[in-house]
């Protein structure tokens, strides 16, 4: 992924979701097209943003350079690099299916790559797999307890996905002391803990939050998992 794209899309088109969400509603349905998560090395915001919003449509995927990354991958079999190319590819494209199966299939290879396991979770959440997004982002902490981006991305699916405010500050948090204070991740989550304060006061995130599929359970009255 474009780490630096998705990151400076989602402070804006997101939060703006985000902020009115948190002002406006005590439920949110079901999620039809996500909230979009700061995927780590590609476009996630941009298009995720405009598809949850119906501003868009994906761009069409590019079929030459698909089957050309497809056979480079059957050519080399332990090169995960190509499959998380090919990865991206589809993720530009919307196809998170796809792009899922193959950032899996870079896993099998170098699973110690946090951004990759981080894409592996946004494409998860894209394809309405809430827990498993959430058990994939704890698996890219225990390869990398500071990676900003699986914070900024566990905080916005506690948000929208379990409607936990509670554990999405807590990862917000975690983003503001882990970060560069100028960083697009800094400002994105401290925007996103501003308002999450000026419309719910009472709630108080504190720590890091739990990143496995079971919301943590409200100490007081809330909007909980």
């Amino acid at each position: 992924m474009k780490s630096e794209s998705i990151v400076v899309g989602i402070a804006g088109a997101l939060f703006g979701l985000l902020c009115g969400w948190m002002l406006g509603a005590q439920q949110v349905a079901p999620v039809q097209g996500p909230a979009a998560p700061v995927a780590a090395s590609a476009p996630a915001a941009a298009g995720g943003a405009a598809q949850a919003q119906g501003a868009s449509t994906p761009p069409p995927i590019d079929l030459a350079a698909a089957q050309a990354l497809e056979k480079a991958a059957a050519e080399k079999p332990g090169d995960a690099d190509v499959r998380t190319q090919l990865a991206n590819l589809y993720f530009d494209a919307e196809k998170y299916t796809e792009a899922a199966k193959w950032y899996e299939a870079s896993l099998k290879i170098a699973p110690s790559n946090a951004n990759v396991s981080t894409d592996l979770a946004v494409s998860y959440y894209y394809t309405n797999q809430v827990d498993k997004a959430l058990a994939q982002f704890a698996t890219s902490l225990e390869i990398d307890p500071k990676h900003s981006k699986t914070w900024l991305n566990l905080g916005i699916v506690r948000a929208f996905g379990k409607q936990d405010l509670e554990g999405a500050g807590q990862a917000w948090n975690q983003v503001v002391a882990l970060a560069p204070a100028d960083s697009p991740e800094a400002r994105a989550a401290k925007q996103a803990l501003d308002g999450l304060k000026s419309a719910h006061p009472e709630v108080t995130p504190g720590g890091a939050p739990a990143t496995g599929g079971a919301a943590p359970a409200p100490a007081a009255p809330k909007q909980g998992a």
